[in-house]
């Protein structure tokens, strides 16, 4: 199954503990409480679940998800 953006934006919410609704595609992530150790997590879930080769040092310097999404496979 492919990854959507929807999806991204549903995983890092349940990593945070927040609705969807609240967490921004073009804002950093790390403000809204993101750190390393739940990247690392999101990371891993999506490797196991959807097959992305994306690294973690890639997402981890570019914290939003408007960002991620060419490096996960997603057309945003």
């Amino acid at each position: 199954m492919a990854l959507t953006l929807e999806q991204i934006r549903s995983d890092v919410a349940d990593s945070l503990g927040e609705d969807p609704a609240d967490i921004p595609l073009d804002e950093n992530l790390v403000d809204y409480g993101l750190d390393s150790v739940r990247i690392m997590a999101l990371v891993e879930r999506w490797r196991r679940d959807h097959g992305v080769t994306a690294a973690f040092v890639d997402l981890a310097e570019r914290p939003a998800i408007e960002a991620w999404a060419p490096l996960l496979g997603v057309t945003p």
